[in-house]
């Protein structure tokens, strides 16, 4: 497979950056999961048709907040809706899964659509603990210690490269005859980029999260790669998240939502994504002047020239030529129109696909 790495993006002559998406199917308060899909394969739609570079489907468990529990399931129903755009996960949380069972989903999935499909890994629980441990059902826990082997033998089964030696040389992942999809490790701390570098993946620094400037892990990752049979450069980018609307004003306000929905899960209440009047109006009752919410720095608030300049200076801290961009509100119009304004300021080129 032939890669456009962030090295080769870096000494071209284009200035333009690629952006993507991680989609966590969110469910807006007073709406339903179903609904929340449906939204989510219509944004995969609309973002291929204006240029974004690919399409990530998070994993999330035991919450009423995020429909995305299974990114294995929902990559084929979002490839099968969109025609070039690279469609993945961001991602498969490997210490709950047989590293066996994923490479065989991985297969399957690049098998159906050559040359178009993600594995985004992590280690993080992407839920309760409960929920852990009902995703292992009985089983004892991976240590974390143990997620760079996991990672390995993955790689060994995808790219069918285990040594001779090897317990599971004679075990073979299927399909065969497929190429790699492209592997990424995702983290939002210093120790996975090292770890993404010994193995050759792709490494991206999920920013949104943890809210952590991610720019020396990924200087690390870059200065320490060995070449592999995943990417034979280093590659990476940073996923932040973003609200883009016509003013600061009215991105501040839409933003509400998540603020309020984190307060809410720190009190141990999921009831899914709030209005931004909801938010308001809780805001105030707290006491909570909008003042103290911002800068945040795990997203991006603003008109799109704001969000424009922003997300230049975030790419040139962090060396890259790609972000991938989250976008959380209650109302999915308004998550539309944040990635048609931003596709616009940040000059994506259309793809013209119906």
């Amino acid at each position: 497979m032939t890669r456009t790495t962030n090295a080769q993006a870096l000494n071209s002559t284009s200035p333009s950056l690629r952006l993507g998406v991680v989609d966590q199917s969110p469910v807006p308060n007073g709406r339903t999961a179903t609904e929340a899909l449906e939204a989510t394969l219509e944004l995969a739609r609309l973002t291929e048709r204006l240029g974004y570079s690919r399409y990530w489907l998070a994993e999330h468990h035991s919450t009423n907040s995020f429909a995305g529990s299974a990114p294995e399931v929902l990559i084929p129903r979002v490839a099968s809706v969109t025609r070039d755009i690279r469609v993945g996960s961001g991602g498969v949380m490997l210490p709950h899964y047989s590293p066996y069972k994923v490479a065989e989903q991985f297969r399957m999935l690049e098998t159906l659509f050559p040359g178009r499909i993600d594995l985004g890994v992590g280690r993080a629980p992407a839920g309760t603990g409960r929920a852990a441990d009902a995703l292992r059902y009985g089983r004892p826990a991976i240590p974390v210690d143990r997620f760079p082997e996991q990672v390995a033998d993955l790689i060994g089964w995808l790219g069918e490269a285990f040594e001779p030696g090897h317990p599971y040389a004679r075990v073979r992942a299927t399909p065969r005859g497929t190429d790699l999809p492209e592997i990424w490790m995702l983290g939002s701390g210093g120790s996975t980029a090292e770890e993404a570098a010994r193995a050759g993946c792709g490494y991206s620094f999920a920013q949104f999260i943890s809210g952590t400037d991610g720019a020396q892990a990924t200087r690390r990752y870059r200065e320490r790669f060995e070449a592999g049979r995943p990417f034979q450069e280093a590659s990476a980018h940073v996923a932040v998240g973003v609200v883009c609307a016509d003013t600061r004003e009215e991105a501040e306000r839409l933003a509400l939502s998540k603020h309020v929905w984190m307060m809410r899960i720190i009190r141990g209440v999921d009831r899914g994504i709030p209005s931004p009047e909801q938010a308001e109006e809780e805001l105030a009752e707290a006491g909570i002047p909008l003042t103290e919410l911002y800068p945040d720095p795990r997203t991006i608030v603003g008109s799109p020239e704001e969000v424009r300049t922003a997300i230049h200076e975030l790419a040139r801290r962090y060396g890259v030529r790609e972000v991938m961009t989250v976008t959380v509100t209650h109302s999915f119009e308004a998550r539309r129109r944040s990635y048609e304004l931003l596709a616009d300021v940040m000059g994506l080129s259309s793809r013209g696909v119906e």
